[in-house]
């Protein structure tokens, strides 16, 4: 397995990228949040050589306008990844099944060059998800020993804690592996 960190407004845009292989960054949020951090982040992690992916965090309602908003905003480059972050919004609501299945499908219709993945915690995979639709991957939260999240499904990267900042491991071989199925998903 590989290393590697999610980074929102939060994080610093100088983030140590040592012994690191990816990096996601939250572009987006529903219809009109952009991380302020977004090009100073994206580009620490490009002057690094690691395999980038992008995050929308993801509300109800006007799919097709998140979609444009976080592909308009997400910076545009073959083999970066995509990831719809499904979980409870700051209003207490989130989207629906259907809602999270159509945003995937809508951002590999407009992505047709980056993997698309979906980003869920275990409580919502266990018993908030009816389709198990992940797009072309599954990145699952679970704080537990990295590489062993409490899931059957196939996983592609686990986010295993948020202390001090949220840290994955990817269920790939190398970087090598990982940017190769990034190309090609």
């Amino acid at each position: 397995m590989i290393r590697g960190i999610d980074v929102s407004a939060y994080q610093s845009s100088s983030y140590a990228t040592d012994g690191l292989s990816f990096v996601f960054i939250k572009a987006t949020e529903g219809r009109s949040y952009i991380n302020p951090k977004l090009a100073a982040q994206t580009k620490r992690a490009r002057d690094a050589g690691l395999v980038v992916g992008f995050y929308h965090f993801l509300w109800p309602g006007n799919l097709s306008a998140q979609a444009d908003y976080f592909v308009s905003k997400a910076p545009e480059k073959a083999g970066d990844i995509l990831a719809v972050d499904w979980e409870t919004t700051s209003e207490g609501t989130h989207a629906s099944n259907a809602e999270k299945d159509l945003f995937i499908r809508k951002l590999k219709e407009k992505r047709p060059n980056n993997p698309v993945i979906l980003y869920a915690n275990r409580n919502y995979w266990l018993n908030v998800d009816t389709t198990s639709y992940a797009g072309d991957g599954l990145w699952i939260a679970d704080y537990v020993t990295a590489g062993k999240p409490r899931i059957q499904a196939k996983w592609r990267f686990h986010q295993y804690t948020d202390n001090p900042l949220d840290k994955n491991v990817a269920n790939f071989s190398s970087k090598a592996a990982l940017r190769e199925w990034a190309e090609n998903a």
